[in-house]
């Protein structure tokens, strides 16, 4: 991006700014919902437009990488189509441009014994029953890595022996969800209440509650080529574009990504000028 693209967005934030990029420079930073890609490709194989673009932030100085925030089973069904090259629009990954928080798992129809004996054989991770208050104050302060709240209503918290890196947890927090992610029905939810989530699911078999992480953390990751587990990440992102409908023909045109960009800022302009482009600053 050149610094007059720079200070163009900075001078109007009314702006949005969308770019053609390479595909193979979209990086993922959990793992993907296999399930919903491709049902989303067969659908992209039919359309003549993208309607809503990806988000995506620059993953730091001298990296031409992006991690993409919101819409990778999109980056991921146009890759599977043979498309090189993916609209997105490109943000801030700092308030207030994007809030993140964490949505918790919430799991259903596994037996109880199954689904707690599983947890427990995971090697380097250790399970020690706690009640709810202390399970919530230490996974704040990140004594635990995630803690679960049984059918049963018992609260177990996790934790690994000993210090261990961001990339030793994460590690292990996937592992927790392996145990269950393809074996019942997984939700996500926003909140640790078993009363609550037992009215909405009645074969509920636990909630697995995770920390909130900090944009860096998920960066971190990311680059290094890390995923975290799937449905973990809740991206809040003020100013998004909708209604974009960029047509997928350009995406896919063998022209050069200048040549694309080009047209691309043309584009832009003539739609937001008859409002045709809906831009929520």
């Amino acid at each position: 991006m050149t610094p007059s693209h720079q200070l163009h967005h900075l001078i109007d934030p009314e702006t949005p700014d969308l770019r053609i990029v390479p595909l193979d420079r979209l990086i993922e930073h959990e793992f993907n919902d296999v399930q919903r890609t491709a049902p989303l490709a067969r659908r992209l194989a039919n359309e003549t437009y993208l309607k809503n673009p990806p988000i995506a932030t620059p993953l730091e100085a001298g990296d031409p990488r992006y991690v993409v925030l919101d819409g990778a089973n999109r980056t991921q069904a146009l890759s599977s189509l043979g498309y090189a090259h993916c609209l997105v629009q490109v943000t801030r990954y700092e308030p207030p441009f994007v809030m993140l928080s964490t949505w918790h798992h919430l799991v259903t129809d596994i037996g109880l014994q199954a689904f707690s004996s599983e947890l427990d054989a995971i090697e380097g991770l250790e399970f020690r029953e706690i009640d709810l208050l202390h399970a919530r104050a230490g996974l704040a302060r990140r004594d635990f890595i995630a803690y679960t709240i049984r059918a049963d209503g018992t609260v177990y918290a996790a934790s690994t022996p000993g210090s261990s890196t961001i990339h030793q947890k994460n590690q292990l927090l996937n592992a927790m969800v392996d145990t269950y992610k393809e074996r019942g029905g997984l939700f996500r939810a926003t909140t640790d209440n078993l009363d609550e989530a037992r009215r909405l699911y009645p074969a509920l078999t636990g909630l697995v509650i995770f920390p909130n992480y900090e944009p860096s953390e998920v960066m971190a990751l990311a680059r290094d080529g890390e995923l975290l587990p799937t449905g973990l990440t809740r991206h809040l992102i003020q100013g998004r574009t909708l209604r974009v409908n960029y047509p997928l023909a350009e995406l896919k045109s063998p022209d050069s990504l200048e040549a694309k960009n080009a047209r691309l800022q043309e584009w832009l302009t003539a739609k937001m000028t008859s409002k045709e482009v809906r831009f929520y600053a």
